[in-house]
Order: structure tokens, then sequence, then C-alpha cells
């Protein structure tokens, strides 16, 4: 396998039939799909710009254009689900779930867009640009929050962006509703069994919605909360359950976000528009989900 090619045969033929193929009509010849995916993919892993790509996947207009309209239409997030069911029939995923959200730098190219501020940013619907484009300013300039729901093995289960400056609890109930496997049978699956997350989503509304949908919250509680339930005496009420021994296992959040970014065009953010840079992080979703289920 060369430097140029990533995905092995078996993984490729996983991914393949979501592709478009060709049609028969006459035109322009039909770009080859393996050597246009490999070209998004080496893309991303090595942080060059689209027309920097080497001349073995073909003209890089159209490797940036199969990625746009790939984006545009959802075709990772399908292929993405798909992989999801497979696993899940297989029994491969734990439902023992962790979410956290990471920050990627944007880039100058990133920014030069004019983008609408104070308007909701979570880019859940694939198809959708949010009006900001995911694009805020935090404290280490523009950037872009990422946050991503894993299963107990690390593996990424759902997908989100949202401005740099945003906070972690808003998104965490978004993110569940979108947790949705399909099962061979009946309704999909989205409940997990347990959520570990850190304190930053410590919120009583956090903790009523965990246990309304009977899901069991792995979630410490911060010393100002701990302090002010103190002061209020029984009206404070008990404090919340917390599992330190299971908490331990919360690591594999933070150990999903270390591959994520040794892609270079991951760890800081080159795509004006959001939805083309949530691809790209589907994609490497998919790639891991791949080498999990052959």
């Amino acid at each position: 396998m060369s430097r140029f090619q990533l995905l092995s045969d078996d993984q490729w033929a996983l991914i393949a039939p979501f592709l478009p193929t060709r049609t028969g009509r006459r035109g322009r010849p039909f770009s080859d799909a393996r050597t246009v995916v490999e070209g998004i993919i080496y893309r991303y892993r090595c942080g060059i710009a689209w027309r920097d790509l080497p001349r073995e996947f073909g003209p890089w207009q159209t490797v940036w254009r199969w990625h746009r309209n790939l984006a545009a239409d959802g075709t990772w997030d399908t292929i993405h689900q798909r992989l999801l069911a497979a696993a899940d029939q297989d029994d491969k995923i734990g439902w023992t779930i962790s979410v956290d959200s990471t920050i990627a730098r944007a880039h100058q190219h990133a920014t030069t867009i004019a983008r609408h501020t104070g308007a909701g940013s979570n880019c859940m619907n694939p198809r959708t640009e949010p009006p900001d484009h995911a694009l805020g300013r935090s404290r280490g300039g523009v950037s872009t929050k990422v946050h991503q729901l894993v299963d107990d093995h690390g593996l990424p289960l759902v997908i989100s962006l949202a401005a740099g400056q945003s906070g972690d609890a808003p998104a965490l109930v978004p993110l569940l509703e979108s947790l949705r496997v399909e099962r061979p049978v009946g309704r999909p699956r989205t409940r997990p069994d347990a959520l570990r997350g850190d304190k930053a989503y410590s919120s009583r509304a956090i903790r009523t919605h965990l246990r309304g949908r009977g899901i069991r919250a792995v979630i410490p509680q911060p010393r100002d909360q701990q302090a002010r339930r103190k002061r209020r005496g029984s009206a404070g009420g008990r404090p919340p359950t917390f599992d330190q021994t299971e908490y331990t296992g919360r690591n594999v959040v933070e150990r999903r976000f270390s591959p994520l970014k040794q892609w270079r065009g991951l760890a800081t953010r080159y795509d004006k528009l959001a939805i083309v840079y949530r691809a790209a992080i589907v994609l490497n979703a998919v790639i891991v989900w791949a080498q999990r289920c052959p």
C-alpha cells in the first residue's frame, strides 16, 4: 500500500456501494471513486491546500467537488449509520457512552466568510449550513468546537459542531437526540445505558433529562454546586449519585480526539463551510468503524 492509499480492500468494499457510480450516459469520463476518496483523505491527513493535491488523484477540482457534494447530500452520514447498524447487530457497540468536546483553531483562510453570530450553531443536519458557520472567537482566537458522543470503546457515535466560544452543556441534549442506531427488527436504539461526562455537564436540567429517559448519569458535581446544596440544608436535597470507578472510563473520549487530530486538516480548520469540515470528521469516523467492522 502506497503513501497515497489508506483504505484496505475490505474497508473499501464497505464504503463503495454508497458512492456515485457510472450512469452510462455520454459525457466526460467518470472519475474513479476510490481514487477520489483517497484524495479527500490525503488532503485532510496532510492539511494541504486542495490545489496542492498530487497528480495521482487526478484534477483537484474533481476531488473537491466530490467532497462538497458528498457533504451536502449526507453520504458520509449515511455510511456512518450503516456501519453503526452493522456493529450493533454484531454486539460491537458499548452502550455506556462518553461525551466531550475539543477545539480546532480556524485558519485565516477559513474565516474569510460572512457569518451571523448569536444564532444556533450546532451543525446536526449535514445538509444545513449554520448561520455562523460554527466559527466563534474564543480565548485562543477564531475556532470551532467539535462535540462527540463515543461508545464504550471510544468510537464515534454522533458528531456535531459549534462555535468555539460556546459551552459544552447546551450541546448535550441535541447530541443525545441525534443518537439513532437502526436495527433489523423494531425501532432504532436511541437510549444508551449510561452517560459519562465531566463537570461541564453537571446541571439540574441535564440530570433531569437523563433521569427522565432512564439514562444513568456518571457526572461529577463541581465544588460550587456541592457547597450551594449544603448551604440550603435539607432543602438542598440529596447529592446526586456518582460512580467514581465507572467515571475512570471517560478517558475513551479523550483518546478519540488524539488520533482525530493526527489528521492535520482536522486539527486545524481550513474549510469555510461547517458542513464540509464536519463531513471530513465523519469520514474519519467511517474509516475507524470500517476497521472495526470488516
